[in-house]
């Protein structure tokens, strides 16, 4: 398969970045994908002087087939290894390969970096992908990156539904699914910090303890913004455009947008989707002097002491200093709490139907939840699987209308009204039916499926403040005043996490801006000498063109 005219000259022009020689090591079989694999490589090898094809000698690359490894010539342990094509949401993973294996440094900060060098052994991952995934290239883009920076570590990618046999084997029935040495590693979305720490449990390392006293020895911050999804990458960007000391703690960057498929209603871009996006705010992130600190989070917060500062202490054992806070942890999946969800997760019960639909093909599935999220799911899979039976604990689906009649029109799906879930059965290994009864009374029924996608909603981040003294809602929500503010002093927050009625992008991103600029106000007026005017200082942060130093105006009044 031939790269189309505008994605070669895109991929020719960025292998200028190669410095080392790079040889495709390739093996194929009697298979149509084989073919296509042949041309890809072809192709990609006729594009630089410093690109070589050959065919692999025997087991030389193993005996997965259609593969190739992209090795350094130089070095042939600096290789990774992919068992399909890498196209569609991966061809970005196979670009990053060449030019990383060809010399091009690998762009993560210091301190993950060397922590990458310095793990000791010899490992070999795996990982499991399908091409619709959005978010399998953050781990195999991890994963290929760290077997680059360290010549014990190993990486090979599969393509799921190449390899249907290995995957069913595997048990493999959600994506990214990682192997390590021959057992499982991990499932979702990672990055290579949070893989590192995770490996570093694993061998017994010290890495992890290291690093967070390292963590704890970091001046204190004006303003720390925890997470990184549109409101936490707002207030970062808001917060260091002032000129004030402002880090950013974030498990993975752009939270729940990740899991977005098609985005079309965020004003000024047309059409994007979650992962672009994602990487688009933290490409605007870096742009600023914002000390990020990823694969990390918040477990709890301390009210400012004598000294002004508010303490927040993080998951890894870790604690950050600040002069204020702002709290954009953001949402996830709700569950349903009943019986084998927990039991099954990532052996049939899943929450994304983009990424580990592919895996359920030919195959009988359950949406639980009639709202948009759940009527999108099932119109999604309806073209993927073999039958879908959408399940609603209400009397009617609350999607829009033009969702459910397409719904409607689709030939393998069913709708269940007024249905609670009570449990999801199966044989202790995979899921084998999903047990529902009526809401209002009456006897249970078990449907047979083999999967279930559930998509009834998202859930606050945070039973972290439990006892904190930041007021939650009775939905758990951060209780905000129109500036963000929370009940603590200097603490603010926004986005999905907060009363903020309407959970959207947009609205995450205008919370996240108020909130920094609120911090920013706080310190102004917190640091103010006893007795003087803050009038025009706030004025200044508010965009107000009053103050003595109006060359500060135009940052605010430009964005």
């Amino acid at each position: 398969m031939a790269l189309d005219a505008s994605l070669a000259t895109q991929l020719k022009s960025l292998l200028d970045n190669l410095r080392e020689p790079v040889e495709l090591v390739a093996a194929y079989d009697e298979r149509p994908k084989s073919g296509e694999l042949r041309e890809l490589l072809t192709q990609i090898a006729g594009m630089h002087d410093l690109l070589t094809l050959r065919e692999a000698e025997g087991d030389e690359i193993g005996e997965r087939r259609p593969a190739f490894r992209i090795q350094r010539v130089s070095a042939p342990e600096v290789a990774v290894t992919f068992a399909g094509l890498p196209l569609g949401h991966e061809f970005s993973s196979l670009v990053l390969a060449l030019l990383q294996v060809g010399g091009h440094p690998v762009k993560e900060d210091e301190a993950t970096l060397a922590a990458a060098r310095a793990v000791q052994g010899e490992h070999h991952f795996v990982t499991y992908m399908s091409l619709t995934c959005q978010n399998c290239p953050t781990v195999v883009q991890a994963l290929n990156a760290l077997a680059v920076l360290n010549p014990g570590v190993s990486h090979t990618v599969v393509e799921g539904s190449l390899f249907q046999d290995e995957v069913e084997r595997e048990g493999v029935m959600a994506v990214p699914s990682m192997r390590l040495d021959g057992e499982s590693f991990g499932s979702g979305r990672m990055e290579l910090s949070e893989i590192l720490a995770k490996l570093d449990d694993i061998t017994g390392g010290t890495g992890s303890l290291e690093a967070a006293a390292a963590l704890s020895e970091r001046e204190p911050y004006d303003v720390l913004v925890l997470g990184g999804g549109p409101a936490g990458a707002s207030a970062a960007i808001y917060a260091a455009r002032k000129g004030i000391r402002t880090g950013l703690v974030a498990d993975r960057f752009g939270g729940q947008v990740n899991d977005t498929m098609s985005i079309e209603n965020l004003v000024g871009t047309p059409r994007t989707d979650g992962p672009t996006l994602a990487a688009d705010l933290e490409r605007h992130v870096h742009e600023y002097d914002v000390d990020l600190v990823k694969g990390q989070t918040a477990s709890g917060i301390t009210e400012a002491g004598e000294d002004g500062l508010v303490t927040v202490d993080l998951a890894s054992g870790a604690g950050l200093r600040a002069r204020s806070v702002i709290i954009a942890t953001g949402a996830r999946w709700r569950t349903m709490d009943v019986p084998g969800e927990d039991e099954y997760r990532n052996k049939g019960v899943t929450f994304c139907p983009h990424c580990d639909g592919p895996l359920f093909k030919g195959k009988d599935v359950a949406v639980i939840g009639g709202g948009n999220s759940g009527v999108e799911a099932a119109i999604d899979l309806a073209g993927v699987v073999r039958h879908v039976t959408v399940v609603e604990y209400l009397d009617e689906m609350r999607a829009d209308e033009v969702l459910q009649r397409k719904l409607r029109s689709l030939p393998n799906v069913d709708v269940e009204l007024g249905r609670r879930t009570t449990e999801v059965a199966g044989d202790g290994a995979k899921v084998t039916g999903l047990v529902h009864e009526p809401r209002d009374g009456g006897d249970a029924v078990t449907t047979a499926v083999d999967g279930v996608f559930v998509q009834i909603g998202l859930l606050p981040s945070t039973e972290w403040l439990i006892g904190s003294g930041v007021e939650l809602s009775e939905r758990g929500e951060v209780v905000v005043d129109d500036r963000g503010a929370t009940s603590l002093p200097g603490v603010f927050a926004a986005g999905d996490v907060t009363t903020t009625p309407y959970k959207q992008i947009v609205v995450a991103l205008g919370d996240g801006s108020t909130a920094a600029l609120s911090a920013f106000d706080h310190l102004i007026r917190t640091s103010a000498p006893a007795g003087a005017d803050t009038t025009a200082a706030t004025k200044v942060a508010d965009g107000d063109p009053v103050g003595s130093d109006p060359t500060d105006v135009p940052d605010i009044a430009r964005v």
